[in-house]
């Protein structure tokens, strides 16, 4: 009996330390799949849809051939015969081998200002007959914490892409030689901090002789251009090699291209359309432009401290007071979250529509786009579409510094009130102070330090890491805007009143897809529409539809127009046409237009596009004159759009007027023919 006994302990014993070896082996087998099989493990979590987003739709898909579809989604038709054509015209030499030196280029900002200064520093370099060092990105050296996997310009652009495609423009190497390798680190080479938007004029009499001399410079750009925008005709083939450095040879590396790719799946899993939006509402945006009243909170404190940095440094001329108000009446001002999406409610985009929210992370918090989620129910982001795990990943392997982060030590006057009060007399005694704050304040937190100190404190590792890391989620950002249905920014100024992010997506789209829809809207007319109603603004009659609707049509190509003058003075990449494009009419465009001019030769006049495209092109499949022609009568009279401002279905009603649709498409009918 007892041998039966110890011979079933001793079985059971075998049987569970078997287990633990099939567990351990099971473990063993996972680890592995996770560690060698990244590409099958991610696409596995996109399957099971692990990210954050879950969305909700409610209204039945347009049909894409319906009327309103083409009006809300569809192509602009007036601009369909444009295309992208930056190819060099005429006689075109390629770079020369024996060439006056070598250009260094240190960049410094953030992500717009290093796009347009890379390509005006390969521009500058061809002018210059020079040789091109891969540009440093400041942003992204090893001393901002970053992970030693990249090197400074490899964290965010595929660098082997941008040498193999301008080989046939300028000479590019990935260092200096040994030699002048050893003069830089003991700071012997001339250096030149570039002026913002300087002339060729400057470089050819003040750069090329000391480079030269010396076979060497060393450009520091910091303003986001070094290059003016609007060059001599004569060298309209420096701004076609701008276009090819911008919209061909600068490719994200492959880590994010592969993320924002599945972003864009994501988004369009469902098999609808989805708007981009950039709100453009940063603190210097702000503190430049006068616009800190918006924020009753110590946001307006924050905007007004660094509007006093600003004025300290000669940054801004004007007065450190500026009355917000009026500068929002002037259109000066950013549209917020919720007025934009007033504006897309208002047009006929349902609750349902899904909204990307690019660009970096928007001042004032997540509490500014609480209005815009009232509105839109798939208001979204790169961190709803996309796990930790994945964002994590394009990274790279980081050191852990969140251990080593300084801690203030706590101050000696509160060591010194405690001792006193320990030491006091009898009681009753009074409370103790309460203990100090740390001074370990966040960035994009809260800024404690506004109540106790002129001065901003000095960012941390964790912080310059950040700001690095900022740079990959705007690559992110702008590969989905450029590849959404429609784009709306919010606003198209920087912190230094140079365009941004939103007016190189812009730029992009008008380059890439031309007829794609792009708003523009005029902030001054919108905000005097929006205070016509400012009363009651979730309760608009259908005239006040009508005009919200009428403008944002006509900003489609009157906001293009008005870029060709004010933002391409600025910056070319945010209007890169008619340099970088091409015209290829309709065949039976000429002889259905002969006896007046249609809107599209008024356009393309207006656009000053006259090059024809080559005859390759000629094959591409377009629509007929008659789709067109259709496409354009798309006007507010659709019935089928009529009554959609905050009218939610079920649950999801907030109000809204009932409005009789066959009296609003009458009166519409009666407005489009006064138009014409």
């Amino acid at each position: 009996m007892k041998e039966g006994k110890a011979f079933l302990k001793s079985r059971m014993k075998w049987v569970g330390l078997v287990g633990l070896v099939l567990s351990a082996f099971s473990l063993f087998v996972h680890f592995l799949l996770a560690r060698f099989t990244q590409d099958g493990f991610s696409e596995y979590q996109s399957s099971i849809r692990i990210f954050s987003w879950r969305p909700i739709f409610e209204t039945s898909d347009l049909s894409r051939t319906s009327p309103l579809y083409r009006r809300l989604w569809g192509p602009v038709g007036q601009l369909e015969s444009l295309h992208p054509d930056a190819n060099p015209r005429g006689h075109y030499a390629g770079p020369s081998a024996q060439t006056n030196g070598y250009i260094f280029v240190r960049i410094q900002g953030g992500f717009h200002d290093i796009r347009s200064s890379i390509c005006d520093v390969v521009v500058v370099s061809r002018f210059l007959n020079a040789t091109l060092v891969v540009p440093e990105i400041q942003q992204t050296t090893s001393k901002k914490g970053i992970s030693s996997q990249f090197k400074s310009f490899a964290y965010l652009y595929n660098e082997d892409q941008f040498m193999a495609a301008l080989a046939k423009d300028v000479n590019i190497v990935k260092t200096l030689p040994k030699s002048l390798k050893s003069a830089r680190r003991n700071k012997e080479i001339p250096v030149f901090r570039v002026p913002y938007s300087a002339s060729l004029y400057y470089y050819l009499h003040n750069v090329l002789p000391i480079l030269i001399k010396h076979s060497v410079v060393e450009l520091v750009v910091s303003d986001g251009g070094c290059l003016q925008a609007i060059l001599p005709s004569h060298l309209e083939e420096y701004q076609r090699l701008r276009c090819r450095v911008a919209f061909h040879a600068l490719r994200f590396r492959e880590d994010i291209q592969e993320l924002a790719t599945k972003i864009l799946h994501r988004l369009r899993a469902s098999g609808r359309p989805f708007i981009a939006f950039d709100p453009g509402m940063t603190r210097d945006a702000l503190a430049y432009h006068g616009c800190s009243e918006l924020f009753q909170d110590v946001h307006s404190e924050l905007i007004q401290h660094r509007r006093t940095w600003m004025r300290k440094r000669g940054i801004i001329k004007g007065q450190l007071s500026v009355n917000s108000a009026k500068q929002r009446l002037k259109g000066s001002c950013p549209l917020t979250p919720e007025e934009i999406g007033i504006l897309l409610r208002a047009y006929g985009y349902t609750w349902d529509t899904i909204i990307y929210v690019s660009g970096g992370e928007v001042f004032g918090g997540q509490r500014t786009l609480i209005p815009l989620h009232g509105m839109f129910e798939n208001v979204v982001d790169r961190t709803s579409l996309s796990t930790v795990w994945e964002l994590s990943r394009i990274y790279g392997p980081e050191a852990n510094i969140d251990e080593n982060y300084p801690r203030a030590p706590p101050a000696a006057q509160v060591e010194m009130k405690l001792d006193a009060w320990k030491n006091s007399g009898p009681r009753p005694r009074p409370l103790p102070p309460p203990p100090a704050r740390p001074k370990s304040y966040n960035i994009e937190g809260w800024w404690g330090w506004v109540a106790e100190s002129d001065n901003e404190p000095e960012s941390t590792v964790v912080e310059l890491r950040t700001n690095a890391h900022k740079l990959l989620w705007e690559a992110i950002d702008y590969m989905v805007s450029v590849e959404a249905d429609v784009f709306i920014p919010g606003y198209d100024r920087d912190g230094k009143g140079h365009p941004n992010f939103a007016s190189l997506v812009m730029g992009h789209r008008l380059y890439q897809s031309s007829a794609s829809k792009t708003y523009r809207p005029d902030r001054k007319e919108v905000v005097r529409l929006l205070e016509e109603i400012r009363g009651h603004i979730y309760h608009a009659n259908h005239t006040w539809l009508t005009s919200i609707r009428r403008h944002l049509r006509s900003s489609l190509i009157d906001g293009l127009i008005e870029a060709s003058t004010k933002s391409k003075s600025s910056s070319f990449l945010s209007h890169p046409i008619p340099e970088c494009s091409c015209l290829r009419p309709d065949s039976g465009e000429t002889s259905s237009n002969a006896s007046s001019p249609s809107v599209h030769l008024q356009v393309q006049a207006a656009l000053v596009v006259v090059h024809r495209c080559p005859a390759w092109m000629d094959g591409e499949k377009s629509s007929s004159p008659k789709e067109k022609e259709n496409e354009e009568d798309i006007d507010e009279n659709d019935p089928s759009s009529s009554g959609l401002f905050f009218q939610h279905t079920g649950s999801h009603d907030v109000g809204g007027e009932d409005i009789n649709l066959k009296e609003e498409s009458q009166f519409e009918d009666q407005e489009e023919d006064g138009d014409d």
